[in-house]
């Protein structure tokens, strides 16, 4: 019996505990780490690959997995880009353009899977190259800037509006001095918003039945093609915000910044079935997830641990997290038994 508590114990809190040791591990082995300003600069960098996560863990809860987040995100960043720099319209204007786009690019992912029976991955990877390419057309690869040469005798006049910029730059005050920066705001807002809809509504828990058993939440008569589209629209929509803010962070259409956001934001969403036995996806869980990315990454790299690590250690993170979640839950499930 006291194995079979030690089993559970470990389950709910072991990857907790994994997340507290590493913070300690930190905070002695590299200086500055247990700042206030190093961690306001983990939630920093770990806002926009969070607010993609919980879109991925919202397409995760319905069985269906979303590998076109990135180049949504890459492209709400050009578009947001082109449409003040070359267009010269204003920031609300763009806002409203790039969340369009990813309601639209969510929308045409969910009826390529549900309506003509296309593979989750392979429509997502598809829409995926779709957009990396169709991204680059317009200025043919290159970056979006004030003053880029449109050509032989014209250059771009328009800016990035103030207001725009607010999103990605502006920080709150505190009592000490100014910290928390509008992108976490935004992320903690995201993050409760999905935790409350995914486990205080109907909608939520009908959308955990459809991930659980399909046919049967069919046969009870739910719909399951409309909830199915919908998580990946909103998985479309928060790509977009997260792109957004980071157009407003570079203040430039810089069309290679978002390479690792893709596998960070995965990444962040699986490691989060680990937090507290979850054993499925779940907002609270993403959020922790995403945390543990920015933490690992934050300390790697104030120890001055070559850039070439970090994606091998998330990855052997990533395993370590899935072996709490799979093999110790089926060791509980057989009753602790090897």
């Amino acid at each position: 019996m006291s194995g079979e508590r030690l089993l559970n114990f470990a389950i709910r809190y072991g990857f907790l505990i994994l997340l507290i040791g590493m913070v300690l591990f930190f905070s002695f082995a590299a200086n500055g780490f247990a700042s206030p300003r190093s961690a306001v600069f983990v939630l920093q960098s770990v806002a926009i690959t969070g607010i993609l996560a919980l879109g991925v863990t919202c397409t995760l809860v319905v069985d269906g997995f979303d590998l076109s987040i990135g180049a949504v995100a890459t492209s709400a960043l050009m578009l947001s880009a082109y449409s003040m720099v070359i267009l010269e319209q204003s920031a609300f204007t763009a806002i409203v353009l790039c969340l369009l786009m990813g309601a639209f690019v969510g929308l045409v992912n969910g009826i390529l899977i549900v309506k003509f029976r296309v593979p989750d991955l392979l429509a997502t990877l598809g829409m995926m190259f779709l957009l990396i390419g169709l991204q680059r057309i317009p200025t043919q690869g290159n970056s979006i800037a004030t003053g880029m040469s449109l050509s032989a005798d014209s250059v771009a006049e328009g800016v990035f509006s103030p207001a725009f910029l607010w999103l990605g730059r502006h920080r709150f005050d505190l009592v000490i001095e100014r910290l928390v920066p509008v992108p976490v705001v935004i992320f903690l807002v995201i993050a409760l918003a999905i935790w409350a809809f995914l486990s205080l509504t109907r909608h939520g828990r009908l959308m955990y039945a459809i991930g659980s058993n399909e046919r049967a939440a069919a046969l009870v008569g739910t719909p399951v093609s409309r909830y199915k589209i919908a998580a990946y629209m909103i998985s479309g929509v928060t790509a977009s915000i997260g792109g957004i803010l980071l157009a407003a962070r570079l203040g430039r259409g810089d069309i290679a910044s978002g390479t690792n956001l893709l596998l960070d934001s995965v990444a962040a969403a699986l490691i989060g079935f680990a937090v507290l036995g979850a054993a499925r996806p779940n907002a609270f869980g993403t959020v922790v997830g995403a945390l543990f990315v920015g933490i690992l990454l934050q300390g790697m790299t104030m120890m001055n641990a070559p850039y070439y690590t970090q994606d091998f250690v998330k990855g052997a993170v990533l395993v370590v997290a899935l072996v709490f979640t799979f093999y110790l839950s089926s060791r509980r499930g057989a009753g602790g038994k090897v």
